[in-house]
């Protein structure tokens, strides 16, 4: 008998250079024994000496993409003494191991593709155990090759001894690939191939003001040449996406050229999640119709060798939207690519390695705080979230989320894991796809819930499926989900205490059944109380009030005592019948939503548009017409207390109006005013010891600018804010999850 131990390694471990980081490390410390891929995780069996450090070295040294969450050992004996470190065979067994996130292309594979003396040169699919597709080609655990959609690509000889050697930097690297075994790039036109280098012939379409649809990762993209006014305008009325913005592809000196980059924002984008971050424009030749009215831009690196071939040939940056019809979720098929996006696209660039799980881009915003997820997919997704302390024991619980910006959560073994954002599910395409993620999660990771939570709104599509999936079902109100999402995300304990909630965001069923969206709240991942809230205002025409701006502004200046100044503005709309409604409540529900005074207020300004194209427009208008405001500002004044009136707040901006200020400080004022309300409220709370802190969630908070200027309003107070989560509806299916398993404990 030979002793040593038995190492279970937790975490983010496979598919990321694990297993050959360790038979390095045991080789260069005299170790023997055996390492393995399974259901759990990293197994490891050694002995030697100095096994402690050994251990140690597993947590500090890890691969770039690994993320170690345990390291668990025990004692452990070999019935004969092993000889030398092997790697051996994968095991199944329940999925408890973290899945890694697709990863951009790294510096070596780069520099490869890029090298015409390498036998990879100008090839789109290189990739190593440091880069590369992950979870978009994963078809089940263990990570493998035979359970990958590279299965269809047997590996020639030099991939082979390259993924059998464990010194090489692609040992099992599982999409490993060349010209010679590989996938295959072609540029297809009416359903035939075009003939001869696929990327410059991409290229000079794209010079020539086409619309490409190209296959990626996680789905196609649509691309056009984002100088080229003809084109943008094109690929809008093709998609008919009449204003919301596209997100943009260029290297960092393109990037740089276009927009402001600070040490944090070039980190952000070259980082392996490769995501879209949020950035201010400078003056540049870009079309103008990529962002209508906005002082932001999406900017997002190449993160494949296809995109950096494609880059480089073109020349300059690019257009790079989702390959769908505005609110359906994007193609990844071929097929399915030419038969939707056939009325968009010029020309198709499309690869013959399936794409098994749709995922849109990934988005982030650089704020004095740090990064902040907007969206969480490609690159982010589905990398698991700890639990904070007092949820060891939770349950196995799947939570649903809400009707916009629909996400999965699962709890199993003292993590969360927040699928990738799947859309809207008002789209039929996208409720379609929702539900094959849910069998999808389940079956990869090995779920068996116990408990299934959702919105206590019953109409949405979310919350129906949640009751028919024969488990318990756990309804959590809407603006309660937003606060455990947060405390969740800052990791804050089950038993310590309640904390203050602001919760800004469109709507939300209330335990009242009504409409809630500006809401301060007092609870914990059990329970809540609403202390104050936004004066509620009717929804002139129901939902007709999230699409027409000025629906809004009529309901809060005749609650102002300003309905003259709307006759004023508005002369040629029906505000008598619309007034009427109002007072009769015929299709007119009251509601306190902060996104509903944000377009009341940029309807006053003049920034709305008649009708919004998509949701958050006028808000988004707004805040970049805030930003052109100089020095410092007054807040407009709310009427504090258990309901916060913005009547005065509306009254101040009529005198403003009438005194020729520039709207840019009136947008101003109005950020300043909301925030500094609801940081009176919550201060109080905090200083009067019924509540510990402070927590910030809601879509609204998407808005740096009011983010910015409610954490000034709260300065000295601690104060809780997303930074892995988004603080929209993306991560409400993390709030139910806790709230469920926090009743259940």
């Amino acid at each position: 008998m030979t002793e040593g131990r038995r190492i279970r390694v937790r975490g983010q471990v496979q598919g990321v250079g694990f297993r050959p980081f360790v038979w390095q490390l045991a080789t260069r410390m005299g170790l023997s024994g055996d390492v393995l891929n399974d259901g759990e995780g990293v197994l490891i069996r050694v002995a030697g000496a100095d096994l402690d450090s050994f251990e140690a070295a597993l947590r500090h040294e890890a691969p770039p993409l690994a993320r170690v969450d345990a390291v668990e050992s025990v004692s452990h004996r070999f019935a004969t003494a092993p000889q030398g470190f092997v790697i051996t065979a994968s095991r199944g067994g329940a999925a408890q191991t973290g899945v890694v996130p697709d990863a951009a292309t790294c510096p070596d594979c780069l520099a490869e593709i890029l090298d015409p003396s390498q036998r990879r040169f100008g090839y789109a699919f290189t990739n190593c155990t440091h880069c590369g597709p992950r979870f978009s080609i994963l078809q089940g655990l263990p990570y493998d090759r035979a359970q990958t959609s590279m299965a269809a690509f047997r590996m020639c000889a030099d991939c082979a001894a390259e993924y059998s050697n464990p010194s090489d930097r692609r040992f099992h690297a599982q999409p490993i690939a060349c010209p010679a075994c590989g996938p295959r790039l072609w540029l297809e036109v009416g359903g035939e191939e075009i003939t001869g280098s696929p990327l410059a012939e991409a290229a000079a379409r794209l010079q020539a003001g086409e619309i490409l649809a190209i296959k990626g990762l996680g789905g196609f993209h649509l691309a056009c040449d984002a100088q080229n006014t003809a084109a943008v305008s094109l690929l809008r009325a093709r998609k008919r996406r009449p204003a919301k913005p596209f997100a943009l592809m260029g290297t960092l000196p393109m990037v740089a050229a276009h927009a402001q980059i600070g040490t944090a924002e070039a980190a952000a984008l070259a980082g392996p999640s490769a995501p879209i971050v949020l950035l201010s424009r400078k003056p540049s030749p870009l079309a103008q119709g990529i962002a209508p009215g906005l002082a932001v831009l999406g900017w997002m690196l190449p993160y494949t060798p296809l995109h950096h071939l494609l880059l480089g040939a073109f020349g300059g940056p690019l257009v790079m939207t989702s390959g769908n019809l505005s609110g359906e979720p994007q193609a990844t098929g071929n097929r399915e690519a030419v038969e939707r996006l056939g009325h968009i696209a010029d020309a198709y660039v499309m690869h013959d390695r399936e794409i098994a799980r749709r995922l849109d881009d990934s988005v982030e915003r650089i704020t004095p705080q740090g990064r902040i997820a907007l969206r969480r997919a490609r690159g982010l997704a589905p990398g698991t979230l700890p639990l904070p302390p007092g949820f060891e024991d939770a349950p196995e619980i799947v939570a649903y989320g809400g009707q916009m910006k629909a996400a999965i959560c699962l709890l199993k073994g003292g993590q969360a894991l927040l699928s990738h954002h799947l859309g809207d599910l008002d789209d039929a395409l996208t409720w379609a796809e929702f539900q094959r993620a849910d069998a999808d999660y389940a079956a990869l990771f090995d779920h068996r819930p116990t408990l299934a939570a959702c919105d206590l709104n019953p109409d949405y599509r979310a919350s129906r499926f949640a009751a028919g999936r024969g488990l318990p079902a756990v309804q959590v109100q809407h603006h309660h989900a937003h606060l455990a999402a947060c405390l969740a995300d800052n990791l804050w304990p089950l038993e310590a205490g309640p904390v203050v909630g602001i919760i800004l965001d469109g709507l939300g069923l209330g335990d009242d059944s009504t409409f809630w969206g500006g809401e301060v709240l007092i609870g914990d991942y059990r329970g809540f109380t609403r202390v104050a809230a936004l004066s509620p205002a009717p929804l002139i025409g129901g939902d007709m009030a999230a699409v027409e701006p000025w629906r809004n502004l009529l309901a809060r200046l005749d609650q102002a005592g300003l309905g003259g100044l709307m006759d004023n503005l508005y002369p040629d709309l029906p505000l008598g019948l619309l007034r009427q409604a109002a007072r009769s409540g015929v299709n007119a529900p009251p509601s306190s939503s902060m996104g509903r005074l944000f377009d009341a207020f940029a309807a006053a300004v003049g920034v709305a548009p008649g009708r919004q194209s998509h949701e958050g427009e006028a808000a988004m208008r707004l805040e970049a017409l805030a930003a052109e405001a100089t020095g410092e500002v007054a807040p407009y004044p709310l009427t504090a207390g258990a309901r916060i009136d913005p009547s005065p707040l509306f009254r101040a901006w009529a005198d403003d109006r009438l005194a020729g200020v520039p709207p840019a400080r009136m947008a101003a004022r109005f950020h300043a005013g909301v925030a500094q309300a609801f940081a009176d409220s919550a201060r109080q709370l905090v200083a009067s010891g019924t509540a510990k802190a402070v927590a910030l969630s809601g879509g609204c908070f998407q808005n740096a600018r009011l983010l910015a200027a409610t954490l000034r309003a709260l300065d000295g107070v601690p104060v809780m804010i997303h930074r892995a989560t988004p603080p929209n509806d993306g991560s409400l299916a993390l709030g139910q999850a806790l709230v469920a398993a926090a009743r259940s404990l």
